[in-house]
């Protein structure tokens, strides 16, 4: 009897055991097919590190608001932000902590790109994703880098103000820092388009290293020469938009759109400023860099690498392409032309925080 009597007692254990396994089971699966669902479903999976580049510009400081709103909606378990101020170095002791941390990703925008390959490689060896957002390293693996066609804003650029100059003129050109893959793309890009289709156009490059002050002192050193401007291309509307106009205002050389002796301006960035700006007439045009959704695919594919989520080149769900890097993926988000017919579009992500304002 006995032996029956265990066999008996060895089988009720079993069916508890494994009602209660199912149970847990049965639980764990309802939480996950809830957390599919949600925003946050991988932040229990990991901290996730996020530098902040620089927040001096219109541009920068809306991306890192989008930012701590995906955050706090809980699309990542995020560490404390940093900022790295436009400085690598910062920026490389900001990751350290981050790793020290316990970070299982990373996202961060390297003003410097080439200066961020040591850190990108210490990442890999650690097993830890990275998301560059705005800007793609020249070397060191990338999960994926967040930014639109950089290479589409300089030639962009430059077939606007050649239609409007008619195809000849002086235009002056506020460069970005030539050691960013931006700065690089959009110069370089610029540089092609004019050569080949508007020869007849003079364009002046003022490099800027991204900095207001510096492209407005370069710009009057140009003006004092040449006070014929017909076209600025601006690189960067939050840097250098307010710098530009005040000293076009001071020159007396600030006239609306339409008016004689108007100069043509487009910028990039797409912020409230501009586009107020070609409401008024002060510029023609802008490229708008969507800073929303820099953060929200930035937070996303943050959480998708913590997912272990696999992504092929070609194009998304949410109307861009991704790419395929000698260092990873980058998903090239859309960057459309904003002029007086559309400047009061509601899809323009500036018109949008104009509206929570």
């Amino acid at each position: 009897m006995r032996p029956h009597t265990r066999t008996a007692r060895t089988t009720r254990t079993l069916r508890t055991t494994g009602a209660v396994s199912c149970a847990v089971l049965l639980t764990a699966a309802a939480l996950a097919g809830c957390n599919r669902g949600s925003e946050g479903g991988a932040a229990a999976k990991g901290k996730v590190g996020i530098d902040m580049p620089r927040t001096d510009t219109d541009f920068w400081t809306a991306y890192q608001g989008y930012v701590k709103k995906g955050v706090g909606k809980g699309t990542v378990d995020a560490l404390p932000l940093s900022n790295s101020q436009n400085d690598v170095s910062k920026l490389v002791t900001n990751v350290q902590a981050f790793s020290d941390q316990g970070a299982k990703a990373v996202v961060m925008a390297p003003q410097d790109t080439g200066a961020i390959a040591s850190t990108l490689e210490n990442l890999e060896e650690k097993d830890v994703p990275v998301v560059s957002v705005d800007t793609r390293p020249d070397k060191g693996k990338v999960y994926m880098v967040v930014r639109a066609d950089n290479r589409a804003y300089g030639r962009k650029s430059c077939e606007y103000l050649g239609e409007k100059l008619g195809g000849k003129g002086r235009v002056a050109e506020l460069q970005g820092d030539l050691s960013s893959i931006n700065g690089r793309d959009r110069s370089q890009a610029f540089a092609s388009c004019m050569k080949k289709k508007y020869p007849k156009i003079k364009v002046h490059e003022l490099p800027t290293n991204w900095d207001g002050k510096e492209a407005s002192g370069k710009l009057q050193s140009l003006l004092a020469q040449h006070r014929d401007l017909d076209g600025i291309y601006m690189q960067a509307g939050g840097a250098f938009l307010q710098p530009t106009l005040a000293l076009l205002e001071q020159k007396k050389l600030l006239k609306k759109a339409g008016e004689k002796g108007h100069i043509a301006i487009i910028s990039n960035d797409g912020i409230p400023e501009e586009l107020d700006a070609i409401r008024k007439g002060k510029i023609d045009a802008t490229l708008s860099q969507p800073a929303d959704l820099y953060a929200k695919y930035a937070l996303e594919y943050a959480r998708d690498a913590l997912d272990g989520k696999k992504f092929k080149p070609g194009p998304t769900d949410h109307k861009s392409k991704i790419i395929k890097l000698k260092n990873g993926l980058e998903d090239q988000l859309p960057a459309p032309l904003v002029t007086k017919e559309n400047v009061d579009d509601k899809g323009l992500w500036a018109n949008q925080m104009d509206k929570k304002k």
